[in-house]
């Protein structure tokens, strides 16, 4: 099970995750804790992409987390920005998903047919 995606509002003009005020304190309070320790620990990339969230990221720094942000967790918040509710940014994020695999298989499509030596169409299941 997915960690839920926090929502999403507005602050000065910028979109971020709405910020859990008792994981900003500990995160702005305690001494021994700081994004560059907690860096070095085995978290999960769920928990890491849920706890950007919780500290309130922007949607746009949110994309750029490309070492545990996957491309459909940051499609499904984008999906929520738009008005959608997580259930369905989830579900639109993965049939793109599906969209682009499929996209890219057609595009593979003539090239392994040359290197198999076949037809284009022998391919085809």
């Amino acid at each position: 099970m997915k960690n839920p995606i926090q929502p999403l509002e507005e602050v000065q003009g910028v979109l971020r995750f709405k910020a859990n005020a008792i994981v900003r304190h500990l995160l702005d309070t305690h001494p021994t804790c700081d994004m560059n320790k907690l860096a070095c620990i085995g978290f999960s990339d769920d928990d890491r992409q849920q706890f950007a969230q919780l500290i309130g990221y922007s949607l746009s720094g949110y994309s750029d987390l490309r070492s545990y942000v996957s491309d459909e967790a940051y499609s499904a918040a984008a999906h929520m920005a738009d008005g959608m509710d997580e259930r369905d940014a989830r579900i639109a994020a993965l049939e793109q998903k599906i969209s682009e695999l499929r996209a890219a298989a057609d595009a593979l499509q003539e090239p392994m047919a040359r290197l198999l030596e076949m037809h284009p169409d022998d391919l085809k299941s």
